[in-house]
């Protein structure tokens, strides 16, 4: 029989361990001492520019309404549904009545055609556009002349010669990112319209204004589609001398003329106001204090990448023995 050796297992070993390679907590700590002028000094650097921003910043107040849909909408869908039966009957079709109105009103409010419209309607170019402060002592605006000339009422040039004045588009967008807010509370539909402004009063007049002006528009809009109706039902039932599609045609009639009757019986169209807007007393921003506190851990940050920027470069120098 062949003779095996009994095999031998050599103890496995251990890998190598290298000092340098952990997290020397000691030297961590030592490190940051050293370097704990640099970290102080950007630190207050830091903080001192966050406050002179912050105090740079003029104060922005906010106006809010509170907003509750009409509660015609089921009514207002129960009539368009026996509408478009009778049409049907009748072979016609009035075109479908199905969107919440509620909903393409919000969309209107955040829309361009309609931002753009509000602007120039109420004469908000200037007090959106070349304004720089509030004078609360005088209650008027500030122009920004640089801007804007008040004795000519022109707008100024840039060193090539273009004039400053802002486009629709320039209008819009600064209205939409700076001014208005629109929010739903999805539980019981609500509606809060926002609007911000460097003046207490005007932030309340632009809101009620926008208020006033959608629920209009909504109202229009209607008015004039079921009038379009009405003439469209009107041609039809003098080309036919049926006894039965003209009772048709004159319930459509009367269904139509009494949407256009509602219309325009009620100023709150679309949206209700629950909780009016307000003159705000306090300021909603800058804040302040949170500027300052982000701004003096953004200089320590730095600080201390800097100390550990330094010592790795000190120990990259050094010759190894």
């Amino acid at each position: 029989m062949t003779k095996y050796e009994p095999h031998t297992y050599e103890p496995t070993k251990e890998v190598a361990h290298y000092p340098d390679d952990e997290i020397d907590l000691r030297e961590l700590f030592l490190t940051l001492w050293r370097g704990k002028w640099i970290i102080l000094a950007t630190t207050i650097a830091f903080a001192a520019a966050g406050v002179f921003y912050a105090l740079s910043q003029p104060n922005i107040y906010q106006a809010s309404v509170l907003l509750a849909p009409t509660q015609e909408e089921g009514v207002a869908n129960g009539i368009s549904g026996q509408l478009g039966g009778l049409a049907s009957l009748a072979g016609i079709n009035l075109g479908g009545g199905g969107t919440n109105k509620t909903v393409m009103a919000k969309e209107i409010l955040k829309s361009r055609a309609f931002l753009t419209d509000f602007i120039h309607r109420h004469d908000l170019v200037i007090p959106l556009m070349a304004t720089k402060a509030w004078d609360m002592r005088e209650n008027q605006w500030v122009i920004d002349r640089e801007l804007y000339s008040p004795s000519n009422s022109q707008w100024r040039t840039n060193e090539d010669g273009e004039v400053l004045e802002p486009t629709d588009w320039d209008m819009v967008n600064k209205f939409k990112a700076s001014h208005l807010s629109i929010s739903e509370n999805k539980e019981n539909g609500m509606v809060t319209l926002s609007v911000k402004s460097q003046s207490p009063p005007v932030a309340k007049a632009w809101a009620d204004m926008l208020v006033k002006d959608i629920n209009e528009h909504m109202r229009q809009q209607d008015v004039r589609e079921s009038e379009a109706r009405i003439a469209y039902l009107e041609e039809k039932l003098s080309e036919t001398n049926i006894a039965g599609m003209q009772q048709v045609f004159y319930q459509l009639i009367e269904s139509e003329t009494r949407t256009v009757m509602l219309a325009n019986a009620r100023d709150e169209y679309i949206f209700k106001t629950v909780d009016p807007a307000v003159i705000p007393q306090e300021k909603s921003g800058p804040k302040r204090a949170l500027i300052a506190i982000v701004a003096a851990m953004l200089g320590g940050m730095l600080g201390i990448f800097m100390v550990f920027l330094i010592a790795f470069i000190r120990n990259s120098k050094t010759p190894v023995t």
